[in-house]
C-alpha cells in the first residue's frame, strides 16, 4: 500500500511540474487572441488528415503530431507558431515537441477546435 502512495505521489509530483514548465514556453490563446494573430503565424493543425479533411480554421496546415518529428524542417524557428487539435492536448504535444527542437514563439488554441467558432473550410 506504501509503495502505491509513493508511485501516486512521484506521478503526480511529474505532472505538476511538467504543466508548470509547459507554461513557460506555451501561450493559452483565447480564440479572440487567437484570431488576432493568427494569419502572421504559421497555423498549424496537429489533427489528423481525415478529421483536417472534415473542418479546419481557414489558411491552417495539416501537420499530424505523428508526423511532425519528420516535418520540422517545413516550420520556420523566426515566426510564431500557432497550434490547434480537437483539443488542447495534442497541440500541448506538439508544443513539446517543438520546443524540444528550438522553436520559441509558440501558441495553441484554448479549447482546441471543438470550441472554435471561427471560420472554417
Amino acid at each position: 500500500m506504501k509503495v502505491l502512495i509513493i508511485v501516486l505521489v512521484i506521478l503526480l509530483t511529474i505532472s505538476v511540474f511538467r504543466y508548470f514548465r509547459q507554461r513557460t514556453y506555451l501561450k493559452t490563446l483565447t480564440e479572440a487572441q487567437f484570431i488576432e494573430g493568427y494569419r502572421k503565424a504559421q497555423l498549424i493543425d496537429v489533427r489528423e488528415p481525415q478529421e483536417f479533411k472534415n473542418g479546419h480554421i481557414l489558411g491552417a496546415r495539416n501537420i499530424p503530431l505523428t508526423q511532425l518529428k519528420q516535418r520540422l524542417i517545413e516550420l520556420r524557428k523566426d515566426k510564431p507558431i500557432y497550434l490547434y487539435a480537437q483539443s488542447e492536448f495534442r497541440s500541448a504535444r506538439a508544443a513539446q515537441v517543438l520546443h524540444k527542437n528550438g522553436y520559441q514563439d509558440l501558441s495553441h488554441l484554448k479549447g482546441g477546435f471543438k470550441k472554435w467558432t471561427g471560420k472554417v473550410k
